[in-house]
């Protein structure tokens, strides 16, 4: 039997999900990729593809193992796992495909967000690409992922808190203050075009951790312009450029998109936008999470975070300008 649930953290007052059907999902199966064209998942004839997640950790009819008992919660499993499969081709990063095949991506998000968001029972959409088998990614196809939950994870409602209030006393978005002291500052600036900025924030807890911001202010991927695409698309083609150039290796990655909530509400006070967490400090070297980043949830940052933008910005600023062509 497989079970989908939600169990509540009585501690940390979050939900976590059990999944027991994903222990069975395979790992870097040899000889085989169900995301190349010509599969029975994916057949002919496609740029970008969104599939159903084989092994999914929220369905759409959930059974559970157990009852609630006391502050020991179980609910059901509810929501929708897709996976973008970014490309017909077999092996890359974001930065090897066209600014052109990046926009066709980007629609791909906005078209789920909108779509999976629409279901009164999804609370938060979760867009996220995870890479490199250090960090987990059982298949090596280029590929992104989304969670469609049933609640708002406690990192969102975080973020969500701390804008209100910042919005409350000071009549503006937090995120555009940060925003505006990263490049008043500028050291810590990788990239910058028309719509977006890159930047190692002042607050970095991965040693080359980027997030990126649109200039303007809005509080889900649907909100974009057409240009506002684009720029979107050459910021993480440059990024993931620089990363893999960096220590001159592919890098392990995860990249996530933090917007609105879709439960409904005003949320005009959050700002949309990207974060990058890479977990090589040097060429040979993983920043591991341990004792004190899990067991207190505080971060150590080995380095300066300006010393690390510098070293990215150098690598931004030796891109010849046809790296940045549209098709």
């Amino acid at each position: 039997m497989q079970y989908n649930e939600l169990r509540w953290h009585p501690l940390l007052e979050e939900w976590i999900i059990v999944a027991s059907g994903r222990e069975k999902r395979p790992w870097r199966p040899k000889g085989f990729c169900p995301f190349c064209p010509g599969t029975e998942e994916t057949g002919y004839g496609w740029d970008v593809l969104s599939l159903d997640n084989r092994f999914p950790a929220l369905v759409k009819n959930p059974k559970v193992s157990r009852k609630s008992i006391s502050i020991y919660k179980v609910r059901k499993g509810y929501g929708y796992c897709r996976v973008i499969v970014e490309t017909p081709q077999h092996e890359g990063d974001l930065c090897d495909l066209s600014v052109g095949q990046l926009k066709k991506v980007i629609d791909e998000f906005i078209k789920e967000y909108v779509q999976l968001g629409s279901d009164p029972k999804i609370k938060c959409v979760m867009e996220f690409r995870n890479k490199g088998e250090e960090i987990g990614v059982s298949l090596t196809h280029p590929h992104s992922q989304i969670y469609a939950l049933p609640f708002i994870p406690s990192r969102i409602k975080r973020e969500l808190k701390a804008a209100k209030k910042f919005m409350k006393k000071y009549k503006k978005c937090i995120f555009c203050h940060i925003l505006e002291l990263e490049k008043n500052e500028g050291v810590r600036v990788v990239y910058e075009n028309k719509s977006f900025t890159a930047f190692v924030p002042f607050f970095a807890m991965w040693p080359f951790e980027v997030h990126i911001y649109p200039i303007r202010h809005f509080e889900a991927i649907n909100k974009m312009t057409e240009e506002e695409k684009i720029d979107l698309a050459r910021a993480l083609k440059v990024i993931t450029y620089a990363y893999n150039k960096l220590f001159d290796r592919s890098m392990p990655y995860m990249m996530v998109f933090h917007q609105a909530p879709t439960d409904g509400k005003n949320y005009d006070y959050y700002h949309f936008h990207i974060e990058f967490y890479p977990i090589l400090r040097s060429k040979d070297k993983l920043k591991y999470a341990a004792g004190i980043e899990w067991g207190a949830g505080t971060f150590t940052y080995d380095g300066l975070p300006e010393e690390r933008a510098e070293m990215l910005r150098k690598i931004v600023n030796s891109l010849p300008h046809s790296f940045l062509e549209q098709s």
